[in-house]
This record gives C-alpha cells, structure tokens and sequence, in this order.
C-alpha cells in the first residue's frame, strides 16, 4: 500500500510537470542587449519577476505584442520567506530608451517586454530576473477552479461589460473576477485603484490556493496549473525546473507574508504628446528601487497599500 502512494504521488508529480513543459508557451521576453543594472551581492538570491497582464481573449492565441495594461513587479526575498508586489500603473510618464519620455506603457508598444524591461531597470536601477505574461482569460479560469475567491472590492462600480459590485467583500466566479481587475472608468483613481484591485484578487487566489483543501486535491491543482499555463508566456531562462523550484521553497508563504505597494508618484499631469500622465515620484523611485536591489523592502518609507 505504502509502494502504490508513492507511485501514485510521483505520477502525479510528473504529470504536472508534463503541463509546465506542454503548455507554456516560451518567448524572448528580456533584453538581449549587455547591460543594465548588476545584480547586488546583498540581494543573494532574491528575484524580481515582471508579471504582465495580456489582453488577448482567446487562450490559445497569446502574443507578446499585444497591450499590456497590468504592470506588476513580485520581488521574492532572499530566503523565500515575504514577497512584495509592486503595481506600475501604466500612465507613469518616463523615459524609454530610444523614444524619449512617454507612458511607461508605451515602452511595451515600441519594443515589447525587452524595452519594458530595459525601462524598468533604467529607472529603478534594479536588475530583472524573469518576465510572465498572463493572458485575461486565465484570470477567470484559475478563479472559477478554486470555486471562486473571497475579493474585497474597495469602490463600488456598475458598468456594461464590467459588471456591478458593491463595496465590501464579495465571493467572485471567473467572469465576475475578470470584469473586477479590468474596470477602471468607474474608479477615483482610474488605473492607480485598478492595480490595487488587481492586487486585491492575487492575494485572494493566493490564500485559497494555499489551503490544504487545494495543495492535497490533485484534481483540482492539476486543473488550475492546466488553465493557468495556457494562457502563459514566460521568459527563455524561466525553466520548468525554476518555476517548480521556486514554488516549493514558497511553499509557506501565506497571506500575511505579502505586501503591496503602488509606485511612487507625485499626482496627475497632461503632456501634449502623452496626454493624461502620472507624475514620478523620483526620489521616492530611486528609493524603492534601492531597497529592491539589496533585498531590504523595510528601508522604503512609501506607502503600501491595504488589501484586505
């Protein structure tokens, strides 16, 4: 009995990682060009990886030149134990290599992930590890294969095509989750509050898929790596080996051991080129890119933001 557990465990076992290696898709998605920021010795093992939000609607049609309107940088501590999740809204006005200053959206217009990156990096003075991009319709598949997830929604919004939620918490299926991280017409702050609903629902999908109920239902966890890996482009260098290394040392990570922050910026300007733009905050940039570099988040005095 004990030999068949464990055959039946390292089946199972090789069975996810058969959909890693079937169904992400793999991109140049960093700059190939030398350069750019070096890795800080403090910062040990520490990662950044950008995590993009593709507006492709078909799941098996994914290209990494479309528009990617969710920014998200995850930094993962040097000993696995907190991860800190940083939105960049997309009308944050900097300078692109080679096309002078515009959203930084626009730097994923130009030249794709790899320009998205290099802007990043020049600003923040942090080196980039990996790159995913997810496509939208994983948001809701992932969500409706937990059954749906407990998501506070801090402003209320009623809009065509978007949905309509009330303030307060709100137990969401994937089409409600997905009209959730894209409204932002309805929002004080536009896409500032969007990044911080979308933050609202990680840290949802992340405390549900933690429980012990999830890990231990094969079913269930090989139906969400399934959807999620569809609807995935990752980096050359991110390895099925380092996305399954990775998640086992997180493995403790709970709900508590994230942070959220927005990046820092000073209020909302018009530009005649870019249009409506917000403002850096760059000594406060500078600053969070610091303690990005040496793997010391507790040294960034900017606000974080509350998800319940």
């Amino acid at each position: 009995m004990v030999l068949i557990v464990v055959l039946a465990g390292v089946g199972f076992a090789l069975y996810l990682n058969h959909l890693l290696d079937s169904n992400v898709h793999h991109s140049a998605l960093l700059p190939t060009t030398p350069g750019g920021p070096a890795r800080v010795a403090q910062a040990g093992n520490a990662q950044n990886i950008l995590l993009l939000g593709s507006d492709s609607r078909d799941p098996s049609n994914i290209h990494v030149d479309s528009r990617s309107d969710v920014i998200q940088l995850v930094h993962i501590s040097n000993n696995y134990k907190s991860i800190q999740v940083i939105h960049f809204p997309r009308d944050l006005y900097v300078p692109i290599p080679g096309h002078g200053k515009n959203k930084i959206n626009a730097a994923y217009a130009y030249g794709g992930a790899p320009l998205l990156v290099t802007t990043m990096q020049d600003m923040l003075g942090v080196h980039i590890d990996h790159v995913a991009q997810i496509g939208f319709t994983g948001f809701a598949k992932v969500t409706d294969d937990l059954g749906g997830v407990d998501v506070y929604v801090a402003q209320a919004f009623d809009e065509n095509g978007f949905g309509h939620l009330t303030k307060g918490f709100h137990h969401m299926n994937g089409t409600q989750a997905l009209g959730f991280v894209r409204e932002r017409h309805q929002l004080k702050e536009g896409d500032i509050d969007r990044g911080r609903d979308q933050q609202a629902w990680i840290k949802a999908v992340l405390q549900k898929t933690l429980k012990a109920g999830t890990l231990l239902n094969p079913i269930t966890l090989s139906n969400i790596l399934d959807d999620i890996t569809k609807t995935t482009v990752v980096d050359d260098g991110m390895t099925t080996a380092y996305m399954r290394d990775t998640a086992l040392k997180l493995r403790n990570i709970r709900g508590n051991d994230l942070t959220f922050f927005t990046a820092p910026f000073t209020g909302f300007a018009y530009n005649k080129v870019a249009g409506d733009i917000d403002v850096v905050n760059e000594p406060k940039m500078k600053q969070l890119g610091h303690s990005l570099a040496i793997d010391d988040m507790s040294a960034y005095t900017g606000p974080r933001n509350t998800i319940r």
